[in-house]
């Protein structure tokens, strides 16, 4: 009897030691202490948002030398150089505009229209192809840029959604998001009406709750794009 107590001890006290070794001073019970994955995510946000101000004025800096080495071009290669800067975004653009704003539809959210069945949580978030609709159908209207919450868009840029959290360059966002489009309203406006995705969307949005709002502005300037150009993509890996 005494050695099976003694083995019973010494298998607790080891059960014990395993327990303090793998918490390192951590409750173990709870999971308040350790790192969340959002928590994370929005870490890395905001380092990118810092990292974007760094390349903003790295640019800058590249611009003002590039400026200064090419006083040997001619008007024309100036003008084409500076035509380029406008078209590919990383200059501001001013005009008149459009903004949509689409927001989640409210938790606790019923059918508002007789005969639609009660939502699913799905049917009460903002998803991905909802905020692709709202900008094809803005190019489609004859933007000249874009520009979604703060950041402007360009040729590269991909507008992805996880969750109900919006990933757009390496930075976190949450309902509600703002697309901002400088070009002619009218013709945006009949842009947003003439797109069979918006037009499913708003059938949501008449259902649900889901938010929707355009409004106008008579001059509104879009920032330019300040982070990197660069791209990146997957390669395939040899076989060992």
């Amino acid at each position: 009897m005494r050695v099976l107590s003694a083995g019973v001890f010494a298998l607790a006290g080891l059960i014990f030691w395993t327990s303090f070794d793998t918490a390192k001073g951590v409750d173990i019970r709870s999971d308040d202490p350790l790192p969340k994955l959002s928590d994370n995510v929005r870490g890395k946000s905001s380092h990118n948002e810092q990292l974007e101000k760094q390349v903003a004025a790295d640019r800058g800096d590249v611009d003002r030398l590039t400026r200064q080495g090419s006083a040997g071009l001619s008007t024309a290669e100036r003008r084409r150089i500076d035509g380029l800067d406008a078209v590919v975004g990383t200059d501001p653009l001013t005009g008149p505009s459009v903004q949509v704003t689409l927001n989640d539809a409210p938790p606790d959210a019923a059918a508002l229209v007789p005969g639609v069945p009660d939502p699913q949580p799905n049917d009460l978030v903002i998803h991905q192809q909802d905020l692709q609709a709202v900008v094809n159908a803005l190019w489609q209207g004859g933007a000249r840029g874009i520009q979604i919450m703060d950041q402007r868009l360009i040729s590269t840029s991909a507008v992805r959604c996880v969750g109900n959290t919006l990933i757009l360059q390496g930075r976190v966002y949450s309902p509600p998001y703002r697309v901002t489009a400088v070009g002619d309203p009218k013709k945006l406006h009949q842009a947003l009406d003439a797109s069979p995705a918006v037009q499913n969307y708003l059938q949501y949005v008449r259902a649900y709750g889901l938010g929707w709002k355009v409004s106008e502005r008579s001059a509104t300037t879009l920032p330019g794009y300040a982070g990197s150009v660069d791209l990146h993509y997957a390669t395939p890996v040899s076989p060992p």
